[in-house]
């Protein structure tokens, strides 16, 4: 881990927020999605160390897992193919 404070829900959420904006997309219209892969993200946290995408099986080596750290490697593909990411916390943004 990195040493700092983990995060709560509402200070992640503002952080996928703000990257998204950033990014040109935007969060779930869900909030009850968004704040479950919050809930996830903190708990892979927890568990393993970063917020890996709690979408994505991991493997337990960290090579292999690093892309899988959200926003995951293919979160950009996905939300130009499908509208959102595979885990559904990132949509297109209108």
């Amino acid at each position: 881990m990195t040493g700092m404070e983990p995060m709560n829900e509402k200070e992640l959420t503002r952080l996928m927020e703000k990257y998204a904006k950033s990014k040109g997309f935007k969060l779930n219209p869900d909030r009850r999605t968004v704040k479950t892969i919050i809930k996830g993200l903190l708990e892979n946290e927890k568990q393993h160390g970063y917020r890996y995408c709690p979408c994505r099986v991991l493997t337990g080596k960290k090579e292999e897992d690093a892309p899988k750290i959200c926003p995951c490697k293919w979160h950009k593909d996905e939300i130009k193919q499908m509208g959102h990411c595979h885990c559904g916390l990132f949509f297109r943004g209108e």
